[in-house]
């Protein structure tokens, strides 16, 4: 029986699981990840940002995707932190958040 391949489908239903702890939102619908590129079945490569450089939560949303990463069956998960460009709230999450 062989291993079913991961498409980009699965990976964002798995960052629609991640919250950001201060917004209490998923980081997908936040904008928080800029790409996704499976480079083979054991290694995917995310570029993403953070609501601001400081960001507390930062390691632990890392941590967070690298776990669900694991679990979908990727032994590499390499993770780029850019704040180029600098994140902004996407429409419909202002729309959520009635702003």
């Amino acid at each position: 029986m062989s291993k079913k391949k991961v498409e980009k489908s699965d990976i964002i239903e798995s960052l629609e699981t991640i919250f950001d702890p201060d917004i209490n939102c998923d980081i997908w619908t936040m904008g928080l990840i800029y790409d996704i590129d499976i480079r083979s079945e054991t290694e995917v490569f995310f570029l993403m940002t953070y609501t601001t450089p400081f960001c507390p939560a930062g390691s632990f949303l890392q941590q967070q995707i690298i776990d669900e990463m694991n679990n979908l069956g990727f032994t590499t998960v390499e993770i780029e932190v850019t704040f180029e460009p600098l994140w902004q709230m996407p429409e419909a999450l202002k729309i959520m958040l009635g702003i």
